[in-house]
């Protein structure tokens, strides 16, 4: 299985993992998924956006062990990979609002996903 992925969520979710792979992987759905979230705050940002638009020092507060400038990049990525929109208004000091674009909102299921799995990985570990 060296160099191959699973190709479709039968061959992950099933014992069918040696049986079929993607032939290119580039074309990985899984590795498209973490490329995404691939980030120490995205995830969770994503997570917090999705309770309604936030200001970047809401979002900041939110994640205190953050620095500005690792925010700030996570951020940029996330409204490049079109999850997110950012809204800056001309104000004194300028204001600027973050929100989860439709494409956004439909990863949330996944993060759900992944908070629901990581309390009960957590309880066993207690």
């Amino acid at each position: 299985m060296s160099g191959t992925v699973p190709c479709s969520a039968d061959d992950i979710m099933g014992d069918r993992m040696d049986e079929a792979s993607c032939p290119e992987v580039e074309m990985c759905p899984i590795r498209a998924t973490v490329r995404v979230l691939d980030g120490k705050y995205k995830a969770v940002v994503l997570w917090h956006l999705h309770g309604g638009t936030m200001r970047f020092g809401e979002i900041g507060r939110t994640l205190p062990e953050a620095t500005s400038r690792m925010l700030s990049k996570h951020l940029r990525e996330l409204e490049d990979d079109g999850l997110v929109t950012r809204a800056v208004y001309p104000e004194v000091p300028p204001r600027t609002e973050y929100s989860l674009t439709e494409e956004g909102r439909s990863i949330i299921p996944v993060i759900s996903a992944m908070y629901d799995w990581g309390s009960s990985h957590m309880e066993k570990k207690v």
